[in-house]
């Protein structure tokens, strides 16, 4: 590899980084827009859950199918990229299997077992287009995948397929050229070793083309790939082991205790009481829009892979209900993005936000109503969900806003508030009538 070809390497490969880097720091900007939540503590039990749901996959297996092609895929990327590593300091060093002259024997078996994951990797990517256009999983054909998910979803399989392929293509062309004796030969080849037939015919330097093409197409592929993952679903894979980490240790479905509300509440009640030291009166209850949520709930947002699972157990929308916890929160994410999209606009215009983006919408013009109020709180999931994501957390807080904010709760609720209110006790009998049904 000539001098030129470094350069240009480089120069692919620092734009890219740079770009890559321009939209980490804008998710992150855009997940701390939300409130402020601790969740450091017990960091040896984060750890664990980290390594046991995110790194070991647990709670994907328990659909064992996809489980099995989905940890294909995640090793095969994780273990791949050691490859990738490899073409990195080729590119920049000018050197053509630079780990070969260190690792011996040992890089050989790592190379052959590379190719049988990549063609693995193949092999998962395709079930997995199968599963949505073929035999078409019911959770993978829900009205919010319509459109844009959809293709998002066939374009990182395809894109998958058709990197896997160049890698293999690659080691084919190699073989052809160290069979000729044309280049030093170096690893084992157990999958692209069928490939070879492919070149019959082909003159040295079409063959020794063909694999320069690739090797570049492979790096080049990666690099663009590596700028599309952040504006898809398949984001996750960086975003799911943080996400996981974070998971608050509480048992799914607790509730915070509002202190401000009971605060605002003494304070209505008595007149003559104090505010406590240092007390801020709140902005507002509930979550009206996404800077209204936590941070977590803003990470949960970027983390979700689009997978249903968790409408798939729902039982709202079991039984046809308009909630689907999954597009709570594509929503969730679509609204965080038009924020933080609006937030740099009027920064770039000289107009930088102070306080609260307002541009006439919020996180209620995306979920409805009738898709909260849907919603049984039964946490199945936040249970389902492969990286513990917990869209109940999302849709209580959106609740909050709804009753203390608007006084829009579903008229069976208001009900049961007026009963409290004059009663004590959600049924509407007098107070002094509570104990009759003991009586006989």
């Amino acid at each position: 590899m000539g001098i030129l070809s470094q350069v240009i390497f480089a120069l692919i490969l620092g734009i890219g980084s740079w770009i890559f880097a321009g939209r980490v720091k804008f998710i992150r900007r855009n997940i701390f827009l939300g409130k402020e939540q601790d969740l450091s503590d017990n960091p040896s039990a984060r750890w664990k859950q980290m390594l046991w749901v995110a790194m070991g996959q647990s709670k994907m297996v328990k659909r064992p199918v996809a489980g099995f092609f989905h940890i294909l895929i995640y090793v095969g990327f994780v273990l791949i990229n050691i490859e990738v590593l490899e073409i990195l300091i080729d590119g920049l060093l000018g050197t053509h299997r630079f780990f070969a002259h260190y690792l011996g024997s040992i890089y050989d078996v790592a190379i052959g077992f590379f190719e049988i994951l990549a063609f693995g990797v193949v092999v998962a990517c395709v079930v997995f287009l199968a599963r949505r256009f073929v035999t078409k999983v019911p959770r993978l054909q829900m009205n919010e995948l319509k459109g844009w998910p959809m293709k998002d979803a066939t374009i990182i399989l395809v894109v998958e397929i058709v990197l896997m392929g160049a890698l293999l293509m690659m080691n084919a062309a190699e073989q052809v050229l160290v069979n000729k004796e044309l280049m030093e030969g170096h690893g084992s080849f157990p999958v692209s070793q069928y490939l070879v037939g492919f070149f019959s015919g082909f003159s040295d330097g079409s063959v020794h083309m063909i694999e320069r093409l690739c090797w570049w197409f492979h790096f080049v592929g990666i690099v663009v790939f590596l700028n599309y993952v952040p504006y898809s679903k398949h984001w996750h894979i960086i975003m799911s082991f943080p996400n996981v980490y974070y998971t608050p240790l509480k048992p799914k479905g607790s509730f915070e205790n509002l202190d401000y509300v009971t605060t605002e509440v003494k304070l209505m009640m008595d007149p003559a009481a104090q505010p406590p030291d240092g007390y801020e009166p709140p902005a507002g209850f509930g979550a009206k829009d996404v800077q209204d949520l936590t941070w977590k709930n803003l990470m949960d947002a970027y983390t979700c892979t689009e997978c249903g699972r968790c409408s798939s157990v729902c039982p709202a929308n079991q039984t046809g209900k308009l909630l689907s916890p999954r597009k709570v929160m594509m929503d969730t994410r679509d609204r965080l993005e038009e924020v933080g999209r609006g937030i740099d606009a009027a920064k770039k215009a000289g107009t930088p936000v102070e306080g609260r983006f307002e541009d006439g919408k919020d996180l209620h013009s995306y979920v409805s109503a009738e898709e909260l109020w849907a919603c049984t709180t039964c946490n199945a999931c936040a249970e389902a969900c492969p990286v513990n994501i917990n869209p109940v957390d999302i849709i209580v807080q959106m609740r909050q806003y709804q009753v203390m904010e608007k006084s829009a709760a579903p008229s069976e609720l208001n009900n049961m508030f007026t009963n409290l209110e004059n009663n004590g006790a959600p049924w509407q009998f007098n107070q002094m009538d509570k104990a009759n049904w003991t009586q006989g």
